[in-house]
């Protein structure tokens, strides 16, 4: 290959990493000046209240391994939702799915030595903790694909429906047979995982777990994945253009099924890994909004791993140092609900980011959802 064919190759990818880059950037930075002008229209000091965010989530040791406990479950959720918008497919079904798998690792968590009358290795009971979740997120996002492939239902709309199902039936379990019967209990949750279930944590006196390592294990292989297996060819051509998939001979109701499914996989780990790394318990409410900051995070992201993990840390450090905001300045807790939303509208309709800052289309246009049969 010449030297000029090599240049081309670099300004080209150049061009593809300043595309992904630049625009959620700008959108990041038009969000914070809009929450800046909140702030302020509200009596609030803006300059003091982003030093206290970014204090709250990185000043400090504690601050740093909080930031990375919150940002591991965005992770996991975060590459699910993008995993499936790269196929088509919109799964909007990562609470249930995060919710069912916490509860199957918890039951497996403390309910294995009780099956079997003893304790086994850790290796094989905290991989089967986290298999049974991830397999039980597989499942619960199957069944909408499945639907989207072979009667043409919406995945929306069905994903929507069985986060009321998996919610209502994680309600049922944990005030029921899963409810800690310790008599100084009075909320909703399963008994303590046994310690052969439970990922230790990655320094002593610190929260974060080797569960953050996973997720940053995951966000790679689902990049190899994407960009280096047939699969992943198959699973992006089906997200571009089905009719064109079907023509090349690629099976789109088995990808279609199979990419929500790995979708819930993925969330149902966001799951497994706070009960088994964090929590040692499942306990009712604990996930509530991951799946849903999750498309956030996905579409802030770009879509791409790499891009999903940076959005996630982002989005952990405005939720942990929005504590410490909030006590040095007294302005609540939800500007970072503004914010986050503030993103959210910015990168989504993207042509409002490229109309303030005068930059071109360009790039690939993400498939976010089709219509009913499509």
């Amino acid at each position: 290959m010449s030297n000029s064919e090599n240049n081309e190759r670099w300004k080209s990818a150049l061009k593809a990493v300043k595309d992904a880059i630049l625009v959620p950037t700008l959108a990041i930075i038009t969000a914070v000046i809009v929450g800046g002008l909140v702030i302020a229209v509200v009596g609030g000091d803006p300059f003091a209240a982003y030093a206290g965010l970014f204090q709250g989530a990185f000043g400090s040791v504690k601050a740093i391994s909080e930031t990375g406990v919150w940002a591991t479950p965005y992770i996991f959720a975060g590459l699910a939702v993008a995993l499936a918008f790269k196929g088509g497919l919109f799964n909007i079904g990562g609470e249930g799915q995060l919710a069912l798998g916490a509860t199957t690792s918890a039951l497996v968590g403390y309910g294995l030595p009780l099956w079997l009358g003893y304790e086994p290795p850790m290796y094989i009971h905290l991989t089967l903790a986290l298999g049974a979740g991830a397999l039980v997120g597989f499942i619960w996002g199957a069944i909408p694909g499945a639907l989207k492939a072979y009667t043409g239902a919406h995945e929306v709309i069905n994903t929507i429906m069985m986060n009321y199902i998996a919610l209502n039936v994680v309600s049922f379990l944990m005030n029921g047979p899963m409810k800690d019967h310790n008599p100084l209990n009075v909320i909703a949750r399963t008994p303590l995982i046994a310690e052969g279930a439970r990922i230790a944590p990655i320094f002593s006196g610190l929260r974060i777990h080797w569960g953050f390592g996973l997720a940053l294990l995951a966000a790679f292989i689902v990049w190899w994945l994407l960009w280096k297996t047939t699969l992943g060819f198959e699973i992006r051509t089906v997200g571009a253009n089905p009719d064109a998939a079907k023509y090349a001979g690629i099976n789109v109701k088995k990808i279609m099924t199979l990419t929500m499914g790995l979708s819930g996989m993925l969330a149902g780990l966001a799951g497994s890994i706070e009960v088994t790394g964090l929590n040692y318990r499942h306990e009712l409410g604990f996930s509530s909004g991951y799946g849903f900051d999750a498309i956030a995070i996905a579409l802030l992201g770009k879509n791409h791993p790499v891009g999903v993990v940076l959005a996630a840390i982002l989005f952990a450090a405005m939720r942990n140092g929005a504590t410490r905001m909030q006590f040095l300045t007294q302005i609540p807790v939800d500007i970072i609900s503004v914010i986050q939303a503030l993103i959210l509208l910015f990168v989504a309709a993207d042509s409002i980011v490229r109309y303030i800052y005068r930059i071109k289309q360009s790039g690939e246009k993400v498939v976010l959802t089709r219509g009913w049969g499509g």
